[in-house]
């Protein structure tokens, strides 16, 4: 994590193997939940710079409804109103899909958002830009523990491309074509990259000047299945963790929106020999899609997936010397969708709930599933991005169209 900087929530996911849990320090909710929340345009995700300091990334769609490039912002907001108090011009981007934003460990803020890359001061303003090389959206980016930055374009039917960033220049160092196409963004350890593909899981090492993909690592998650792509993969327990069923026609939300006929399942990967792999459905039912990763505690053991098409929600206990999964609880008529956090410390996940036509923010305990507190933020869109914790005891949710500071 030594390319990060050094804040509880420095980048997506908090850290790059996607552990959606604070880098640093220890944080807990308490119900009943209240919230703050405010209407933005397409709010994407919070990261946290400086003490006190907080970043939204958002992007326009109207522009794409019409066939024109979109561009992103970033705010710097008030942790406690979420007004902006500072604001990036407006970033240009071309083909939309939600990007990312991290704090590098030089203090800098990077966005990749549509086929561009920005470095920007800790005042929201543009320092360097870059074109990058596919003319298709590039979702998001990983910084490996040398500092490089790892970006790959959005690309389900011609294989994708790894591209490599030095942050200090905003300069392209390597390019490196995948061998096969990828919806999912990347993932990474140390200076190791995963990508999971369109039917297959593999990786890449950055050494000695270059990307080396790992020829000894792969696995065929589709193989003769009905299975439609992966999502994001979270790097915990030895294991890489992900879900399948993928493609999906979202709209408002993720409900009864899955496009392959069978169910969606959690896919397990080990590290350090990736012939040891497993894979098993979540609700059993027909037609299941997600668009985001599982969570894994890796205190505790627990992994927690879930099928958005269906609204399901399962956790289970893992064992890594048998390296198997028992059933711990499940929750049906659960409609979540998002990005997770992990608050460890309480044993305690944040996720949220789509009902009654609206998103609800729930804080669930870990072990047994049991609801400690659920407040609805409004807005018509089931969120489908990226939350983070707050400073203090808080946790921010990105909803599309709404971004809320949700609290006890």
């Amino acid at each position: 994590m030594t390319g990060y900087f050094d804040s509880p929530w420095p980048g997506e996911d908090g850290t790059p193997d996607r552990g959606q849990a604070p880098r640093i320090g220890a944080a807990a909710l308490t119900g009943p939940l209240r919230n703050t929340a405010r209407t933005t345009l397409m709010s994407t995700m919070t990261v946290l710079g400086r003490p006190g300091a907080v970043y939204l990334l958002t992007h326009d769609v109207l522009r794409a409804n019409l066939g024109l490039p979109t561009r992103a912002q970033v705010e710097r907001i008030d942790p406690e109103t979420l007004a902006p108090i500072e604001r990036s011009p407006r970033l240009p981007g071309g083909p939309m899909w939600p990007g990312g934003i991290a704090v590098h460990a030089n203090g800098d803020l990077y966005v990749v958002y549509g086929r561009w890359a920005h470095r920007l001061d800790h005042r929201c303003r543009v320092k360097a830009a870059l074109h990058l090389p596919v003319n298709q959206p590039y979702n998001s980016f990983v910084i490996l523990d040398c500092g490089l930055i790892v970006t790959k374009n959005l690309s389900d039917a011609t294989p994708a491309q790894l591209t490599v960033i030095n942050p200090d220049t905003l300069r392209i160092v390597a390019t490196l074509d995948c061998p096969e196409a990828s919806i999912a963004r990347l993932s990474a350890t140390g200076d190791t990259v995963y990508v999971v593909g369109v039917r297959s899981i593999f990786r890449y090492h950055w050494t000695a000047g270059a990307l080396v993909r790992d020829r000894d690592w792969q696995h065929d998650y589709v193989g003769d299945t009905r299975q439609s792509y992966g999502w994001d993969v979270v790097l915990a327990l030895g294991q890489a963790w992900f879900m399948d069923n993928g493609r999906h026609r979202y709209r408002t939300s993720m409900i009864g929106r899955g496009v392959s006929p069978t169910a969606n399942r959690l896919i397990r990967v080990a590290l350090d020999d990736s012939g040891d792999h497993a894979a098993i459905e979540i609700s059993g039912l027909p037609g299941g899609s997600i668009t985001n990763p599982p969570l894994v505690d890796a205190a505790r053991g627990i992994v927690i997936a879930f099928d958005s098409a269906n609204r399901f929600l399962r956790a289970w206990r893992f064992d890594r010397a048998a390296r198997a999964l028992t059933p711990l609880w499940e929750r049906a008529g659960f409609g979540c969708a998002s990005h997770m956090v992990l608050l460890s410390a309480s044993g305690q996940i944040v996720t949220n709930d789509y009902r009654r036509g609206g998103e609800e923010v729930v804080l669930l305990d870990i072990e047994t599933g049991a609801e400690q507190g659920r407040t609805r933020i409004g807005g018509i869109t089931q969120g489908v991005v990226f939350p983070s914790i707050g400073w203090s005891n808080d946790v921010y949710w990105c909803s599309m169209r709404r971004v809320a500071r949700v609290f006890g």
